[in-house]
């Protein structure tokens, strides 16, 4: 307050400038480090054109991908399947436990480990709020499951897409080697949430009383993004180029927002912080290679084949990816490895996409995945998630690897 004539009071608050999220500025930092290492000549202009023309296709699939998934999401149709998916358990937890490791590993199969972790994270929240019970199992479904059940498909997991061009699989014949492993992991993953998560005594009720269905606010768009998650996986399994088939099934689902919901379509749906995250990425482990990190790899990896080169293979790739970051893990690790070593290679992809459970940072959609609990009020015990994923991340890497070698 201020006496009658007296002067106007000065403003003390000066407006807030918009700061960076840490992802964005993870994101900005690695790119900056790339441009630079080729401005410097740390990484010949020559292996820098190289590497963006390899990951090129791999930014169109991944940022079609993610648009396709957000706006599948605000079709409704990840709420849609997940209330239904509880009224179908009719009460029963284990029921519920079984169609939520079916629904989160499915997803991640079909779109992607990230889609997991962004988009069904809120929705397996908000259903476990719906349904009056704790919210930890569910999540802890979501973030297991989206490293676990990322090895089938070459659109599950960007390192599947590196790994399936290094050793020259159509998807239907990469999907036919990694089919086993996949159940493997998905296996222990399972044992592992019930055991610490869903088990009688873990949960808060017994019972829980199924929902109301869920409507969506308009059904031509509901049917309209399911077609286009249908398109996609139909494209991939007929062997479509990735990229393209993701950008076609995007493309009629965008343009069914652009008749229906043109304000849903806004510049914020492409995930530019996930594609200048790559390709800094990419930028940065290629340099480091060059100068003493392949050798390093090297020699954890060794040069023995058959089980043992097969099993040292998985250790090093989840052992890196929860050091630094998986897909560098995976890149440094396939820099070393001979081209026709297909058991190893494969071996090495399944530590780099099984393997990082054990800290947050260990693959982008763990991280997504803890931003989003914060996000929505849930805490999660830092010590228990560590010890129980860890746990889950050595058992779930060496069942793969075994039934990997099993499938021949």
């Amino acid at each position: 307050m201020t006496p009658a004539g007296g002067p106007p009071p000065v403003p003390t608050d000066r407006p807030r400038r918009p700061r960076l999220h840490p992802l964005d500025q993870v994101a900005i930092g690695l790119a900056l480090a790339g441009l630079g290492a080729v401005l410097t000549g740390l990484l010949p202009r020559a292996d820098a054109a190289a590497t963006l023309h390899r990951v090129l296709p791999l930014l169109l699939f991944l940022g079609a991908v993610v648009v396709l998934a957000e706006l599948t999401a605000v079709a409704g149709v990840f709420d849609v399947l997940a209330t239904r998916l509880a009224i179908a358990a009719r009460g029963s937890f284990a029921a519920l436990f079984l169609l939520c490791v079916g629904f989160a590993a499915l997803t991640t199969i079909t779109l992607n480990l990230d889609t997991t972790a962004v988009l069904l994270t809120p929705v397996m929240i908000a259903l476990a709020r719906k349904l009056g019970t704790a919210p930890g199992p569910l999540a802890m479904t979501t973030v297991w499951l989206a490293n676990t059940a990322s090895l089938l498909l070459p659109v599950s997991n960007l390192t599947n897409l590196l790994a399936a061009d290094r050793v020259d699989l159509t998807p239907a014949a990469y999907a036919a080697r990694m089919a086993l492993p996949q159940l493997a992991a998905i296996g222990v993953t399972m044992a592992g949430l019930w055991f610490w998560h869903w088990r009688r005594g873990r949960r808060d009720a017994d019972r829980f009383a199924p929902p109301t269905p869920h409507r969506p606010e308009d059904r031509l768009l509901f049917g309209t993004a399911v077609a286009g998650c249908l398109l996609l996986v139909a494209g991939i399994l007929a062997g479509v180029e990735i990229g393209v088939a993701a950008a076609v099934a995007a493309g009629l689902v965008v343009l069914g927002f652009a008749v229906r919901s043109r304000r849903t379509l806004r510049p914020a749906l492409l995930p530019w912080r996930l594609l200048v995250f790559v390709t800094g990425l990419f930028l940065v482990v290629q340099t480091l290679g060059r100068h003493g990190l392949d050798d390093l790899v090297s020699v954890l990896l060794g040069e023995a084949g058959g089980t043992v080169g097969a099993l040292r293979a998985g250790g090093t790739g989840a052992f890196l990816a929860n050091l630094v970051n998986n897909l560098p893990a995976y890149l440094a690790g396939e820099a070393v490895l001979p081209p026709g070593d297909e058991t190893r290679l494969l071996a090495l992809l399944i530590g780099t996409n099984v393997g990082p459970l054990a800290v947050p940072w260990a693959s982008l959609a763990t991280l997504l995945w803890y931003e989003r609990c914060r996000a929505a009020g849930v805490t999660v015990p830092l010590g228990r998630f560590v010890a129980t994923s860890a746990v889950v991340a050595v058992l779930a890497t060496l069942a793969a690897v075994l039934a990997l070698l099993v499938a021949g």
